[in-house]
């Protein structure tokens, strides 16, 4: 079951409380049944580490992909306009 934090409007009592997530929530301060907010603090996740990487499951002999072509590509030509796109467009 998760734990709350709650802070309380009027005293600045805060507390925290382990409720259900089907319980409602409190709205009333123990300490002088002021009303309460709920406090959102950061995600429980965390991620340790140096990293994630598509290698990091493979083994130290290398990957199945093969390399790229070592010939450099020819660039595309440039595309020129449609005449009837270029007489509309003046």
């Amino acid at each position: 079951m998760p734990t709350y934090a709650y802070a309380c409007k009027d005293c600045d009592h805060a507390f925290d409380i382990v409720q259900s997530f089907s319980d409602s929530s409190l709205t009333e301060c123990p300490e002088c049944k002021g009303a309460l907010r709920k406090k959102f603090n950061s995600v429980g996740v965390v991620f340790k580490g140096s990293g994630f990487y598509r290698t990091d499951s493979r083994d130290a002999k290398g990957s199945t992909v093969s390399a790229a072509p070592s010939s450099p590509a020819t660039p595309a030509p440039a595309a020129t306009p449609a005449p009837a796109a270029a007489a509309a467009a003046s």
